[in-house]
Formats: structure tokens, C-alpha cells, sequence
């Protein structure tokens, strides 16, 4: 293995920015910054090359307070807006993106520095998200008759109401799912966002956002500013009635702890060190496949990405030649088409963290089987697809979660080890099992301590059954997006019940020893014929 040492300044090497990303449009996205006219600027890099790419203001805590004043305002006039209407919204949302493709891809691999492959999979999430909201809020968000307290006497009905404003911090891995998909959820609610975007992936958030206004979504119900969570953080906590942030486990903690003390809910995507198991009963070309789209897709930097596979002996040496066979044949590079497999990392940040990792492994007595080298030859931040074997637990990559394109192979002896062993830590956001056996497959999947398990999958099964809930167990988050879930916590429940006649309390006449009497033998006739 070569020691990865990468270039961190500016370099010619890969492609320049595509033609749909010119000065006037991404200055004009630059505009839709909420922040003083005289701010202070930030520029971020293009991750293929180091060269400079966005020029942005930053917000300040006063601006933070000024979108939120702003956003409340606009807020009590959207929530008042027909379902039919954010329904329309939604929907013409869905086309923009779709017709508007190209200019997306070409943004997100500007920013992020994924292939294309992986940034088309954020366009298709965002159009399969929109719709599902748009076709299924009022399913979810309809008034809902309840079991009364007095069965015929008591009608009582459970409301929904929007939350106000809700802050929606999101990160650069994947900076249109992210930006957009949990804003959908809130805006099709009818409450109002105020969204910190990482400032590295901000053009592409800024793009969801003018095209949300240009489907007819009013002026200032979707807020958008830069800066630090140091400098920003407590402003948007603050005025915030709900707060949804993906990103790491240990901000998490902060923010919960934040939103506990003010009495408001959150709902938290953080990290993960996720599984995946090959039974001994698995197609092994399939499995050989799986892992890789498993392991590599955005450099690594998923979430949900595996990290770790455990393989049944019987099964071990030919899952593992089939591994390392594929991952040495993917095509890594930078190109603003299909031709390549693999892209870069975003930032100097995590090729440090990928580096460290790798390193420590290998000089602990890891042996590297694919990979394993930074490639400043392809760009300053490109790292090699890497699969480690012999990883123990002193080394830093066995139980820390990696986010880059590393995977640790370990065996095991039978199911139950195998359970135990993609259990053994803190985290729960995702997991894969592979099994020729659907039925054994997914009775596995069931005893893995994640909030998805897919079976013969890597992620995306799980992902894209949007009508499910998606999030975390453990270190790896609270609440859901995705389903019901995904569009509840956006909202104030409220139960209304009308007592048609007098309850619980004796009418005249009935004293309280024999209306207890009465009550005591309802309840039991109750319970015997099968009431609920």
C-alpha cells in the first residue's frame, strides 16, 4: 500500500464546470441568500479540480431572526392555503425538477463531486418524494374519527395543525435529497422553513428552493441561509417550532439536548457503521454486486452505506475473490457523464478522515485487498474504492464510522454470530442481508437492530419505499422521514370531543356510590362482548 498523500491546493487536473453553470446563474442563486447586502463573502471549491466555484454571502445571527419573522408571517397565509393548492405546488415541483435534470446533476457533481450516476438517484428521489406527498398528505393529514370516551355518545376527532416554522439543517453528501426532501414534507404541512444548508453544497439547496418558488410556493416560505452552526446555530434553534438535522451523531446530541430544553420536537438522521451479511445460501455473483453498490456509491459518503461485511465461512473465499475482482475493475474519476463509476470526496476534511483510518488499520496489521491510496493524480481529493481484511478491534476503522469509500470483510461462523456481530454497536441506521432465500433473508433482517434491514439490497430498497418510515435506532438518530411518520412530525395533533349527553359524571338524581355501580358493570359488559 502507498501511504495517500493528496494535493489541497488548486489544481488543473479533471474537468472545468459545465456549460449550464455559468457566472450570471450561479450568481443569481447566490441572491436568494437570506443576508444583509453588505455581508461578509465565502467561497467554496469545486472538489474535482480545488478551483473556486461559489461565491456567497454569509448570513448572521440578525439575519436568522430577520427569516424567521419574515417566514412566520408568510406562514399563517400558506397554512391557510387549500391542501388542493400545496397539492398543485407540489406536483408542478415534481415536473421542474425532472425537465430541469441536467442543470441539477451538473450542480450537485460541481459541489459534492459524486458521479453522475450517483447525483441522478437524488433527482429521483426528490421527484418520487414530491409526488408521494403531494398524492398522499391528505391521507395522512385528514381529520380522523376516534373511538369516543361513551361508545355513541362521545364524537371525537383527532386534527392535525402545521408546527409554524421549522428549521431544516442539512448536510453535503447528498445536497439535493437532503436539502429538498424534508422541506417537501413540511411545506406540503403547511408550515413554513428556515433551512441551514452546508455552505460546500449551497448552490444546489439554493436551486431547490428557487425552483420550489417558481412552482408557486409564496414568497419567503422557504428561507435559506449560510453560515457556521457556531455562529448560526443558536439563532436557528431558537426561533425554530421543529428541527430537522441529518448530519453527525455528536451534533445531534447538542441539538437534542437544545430542543429539550425548549419544549420542541426534532428528528435526527446521524451516523451509522451499517452491516451487511452474505449467508452461506447467497447467489454469490449477486452478493459480489451488492457490495459494491453497497460500499461505494458517492465515495462512501452515505449514510446508510455498508461498512462492514460479514461473510460465512463456507461461503468467504469465493464472496471475497468476486469482491475484489469487481472493485478493482470500477472506473474512478472525475466526469460530467456516465463514464465513470466512482467520484471524489467532497472535502480535505474526510480524505483526512479516510487516510487516518486506512493507515492506522494497516499499521496495526490490516492487510488491504483492493484500494487503500489517495490519487491526487486524478484530483486533490480522490481516494481509492478500499476493502481491508484482518481489521481488529484496536483500529480506529473497526467501530468508527469511516463515511468514504472503505469496507472491513469479516467472517463468521454461524447465524447467530453473524446477529451478533452487525449488533455490536452503538449505531442503527441500515443494514443488508443476502440469501438465495427470500424468507430466510428477511427473518435475519428482523433481528438486526437497524431502521432499515434490505434484503438482497444494499439501500435503495429500503430508501425508495418512501411510504415506509426511514431513520435510526440508537446513535444513529430519532424520528423518521419517509411515510406517515415523515409527515406527522411536522404537526400538532389536536383532539376534539363533543359529549352529546352527560359522561361520566352521575345525572340528577343517581347518587355517586350507585352511578359508580353503574359505570363498574358497563365497563365489565363492555370488556365481554368485545368492546374496544
Amino acid at each position: 500500500m502507498t501511504s495517500a498523500t493528496a494535493s489541497v491546493g488548486p489544481t488543473t487536473t479533471g474537468p472545468g464546470l459545465p456549460a449550464s453553470l455559468t457566472p450570471p446563474f450561479l450568481q443569481r442563486l447566490a441572491t436568494r441568500v437570506s443576508a444583509a447586502p453588505n455581508a461578509a463573502r465565502v467561497t467554496t471549491t469545486a472538489p474535482y479540480t480545488g478551483a473556486p466555484l461559489a461565491d456567497l454571502p454569509v448570513s448572521t445571527p440578525d439575519d436568522v431572526e430577520a427569516a424567521f419573522a419574515r417566514a412566520r408571517t408568510a406562514q399563517r397565509a400558506w397554512a391557510a392555503t387549500p391542501m388542493a393548492e400545496r397539492k398543485r405546488v407540489l406536483l408542478r415541483y415534481h415536473d421542474l425538477v425532472l425537465a430541469r435534470r441536467d442543470q441539477a446533476l451538473d450542480l450537485m457533481q460541481a459541489e459534492n463531486g459524486k458521479t453522475r450516476r450517483d447525483a441522478f438517484l437524488e433527482v429521483v428521489d426528490i421527484g418520487v418524494v414530491s409526488r408521494y406527498y403531494a398524492r398522499n398528505a391528505a391521507k395522512h393529514l385528514g381529520p380522523k374519527r376516534r373511538r369516543g370516551a361513551i361508545p355513541l355518545l362521545t364524537h371525537t376527532t383527532e386534527l392535525r395543525h402545521p408546527k409554524g416554522v421549522v428549521t431544516v439543517i442539512s448536510p453535503w453528501n447528498y445536497p439535493l435529497s437532503m436539502a429538498a426532501s424534508d422541506t417537501i414534507a413540511a411545506l406540503m404541512v403547511g408550515n413554513a422553513v428556515v433551512q441551514k444548508p452546508d455552505t460546500q453544497t449551497a448552490l444546489t439547496a439554493l436551486w431547490a428552493m428557487d425552483l420550489m418558488y417558481e412552482a408557486g410556493l409564496p414568497e419567503d416560505v422557504w428561507q435559506m441561509v449560510i453560515g457556521s452552526g457556531a455562529s448560526l446555530g443558536g439563532a436557528l434553534m431558537d426561533n425554530a417550532d421543529y428541527m430537522m438535522f441529518t448530519g453527525s451523531t455528536a451534533t445531534g446530541r447538542r441539538i437534542a439536548s437544545d430542543a429539550g430544553e425548549r419544549l420542541i420536537g426534532a428528528s435526527l438522521e446521524l451516523g451509522g457503521k451499517n452491516p451487511m451479511i452474505v449467508l452461506d445460501d447467497a447467489d454469490i455473483g449477486k452478493a459480489a454486486d451488492g457490495a459494491v453498490a453497497a460500499c461505494f456509491p458517492s465515495a462512501g459518503q452515505l449514510c446508510v452505506s455498508v461498512e462492514r461485511v460479514y461473510v460465512a465461512e463456507s461461503v468467504r473465499d469465493e464472496f471475497v475473490a468476486a469482491f475484489v475482482a469487481r472493485t478493482k475493475k470500477l472506473e474512478i474519476g472525475a466526469a460530467y457523464d456516465y463514464s465513470v463509476d466512482v467520484g471524489s470526496l467532497t472535502t480535505l476534511s474526510q480524505l483526512k478522515t479516510v487516510t487516518a483510518h486506512v493507515d492506522d488499520a494497516v499499521a496495526k496489521g490490516a492487510t488491504v485487498l483492493a484500494g487503500g491510496r489517495a490519487r491526487p493524480d486524478l484530483g486533490p481529493l480522490f481516494y481509492e474504492p478500499t476493502i481491508l481484511t484482518g481489521v481488529t478491534p484496536d483500529m480506529i476503522v473497526y467501530d468508527h464510522e469511516t463515511f468514504g469509500p472503505v469496507v472491513s470483510v469479516y467472517t463468521y461462523r454461524d447465524v447467530d454470530e453473524a446477529v451478533s456481530l452487525a449488533n455490536a454497536t452503538s449505531y442503527g441506521l441500515n443494514g443488508s442481508v443476502w440469501s438465495r432465500d427470500g424468507a430466510r433473508g428477511r427473518a435475519v433482517a428482523a433481528r438486526v437492530r437497524a431502521g432499515t434491514v434490505n434484503v438482497n439490497d444494499a439501500f435503495a430498497a429500503a430508501w425508495g419505499s418512501v411510504d415506509a418510515p426511514m431513520g435510526g435506532m440508537g446513535d444513529s438518530g430519532l424520528g423518521r422521514r419517509h411515510g406517515a411518520d415523515g409527515i406527522l412530525k411536522y404537526t400538532e395533533p389536536q383532539t376534539v370531543a363533543h359529549q352529546r349527553v352527560r359522561g361520566f359524571y352521575p345525572p340528577p338524581g343517581i347518587s355517586p356510590a350507585t352511578w359508580a355501580t353503574l359505570l363498574t358493570g358497563a365497563l365489565r359488559i363492555l370488556k365481554a362482548i368485545g368492546g374496544r
